[in-house]
């Protein structure tokens, strides 16, 4: 009897390391740019598989290094997918919170980024024109040519 308590104890150390494992996660945090990619993928899980283009530092020849983030949505967040697609349709920034989970599971997507919401920041967009005042009119000048050294 003592033997199959300490087993069942055991399996059930086990089974919770598993689980942890399987549906927790170690890190948490947000990241803000502009969705340009968003895709339903998967032959038996579906989720949407999405690239984020982050903001980067002008270099010397003025040309922008902006970098890419991929990211995993689960079907089953559907106000986050809705979110996400109005973004990608007016050109809007997104601020998305997500969880970075210990493996790539077949359910949870392609990576290790899993997005739990997402927020759509409204005034910023990437096609939009920028509205730069005119400079102010110039003055023609004039020149006395009546002092001549």
């Amino acid at each position: 009897m003592r033997k199959w308590v300490i087993f069942a104890i055991f399996l059930a150390i086990i089974f919770g390391i598993l689980y942890y494992l399987t549906f927790g996660y170690y890190s948490e945090g947000k990241r803000g740019g502009f969705v340009t990619r968003l895709s339903n993928k998967g032959y038996l899980f579906k989720t949407y598989e999405g690239e984020l283009r982050m903001g980067g530092l002008y270099e010397g020849d003025g040309t922008m290094n902006s970098s890419q983030w991929v990211f995993s949505v689960s079907s089953k967040n559907k106000d986050g997918i809705a979110k996400l697609e109005e973004a990608i349709k007016n050109g809007h920034r997104v601020s998305l919170t997500y969880e970075e989970k210990f493996f790539t599971l077949p359910w949870n997507g392609d990576t290790k980024y899993f997005v739990t919401n997402v927020e759509v920041l409204e005034g910023i967009r990437s096609n939009a024109p920028v509205n730069v005042p005119p400079p102010p009119p110039v003055e023609p000048t004039t020149i006395d040519t009546t002092k001549v050294l």
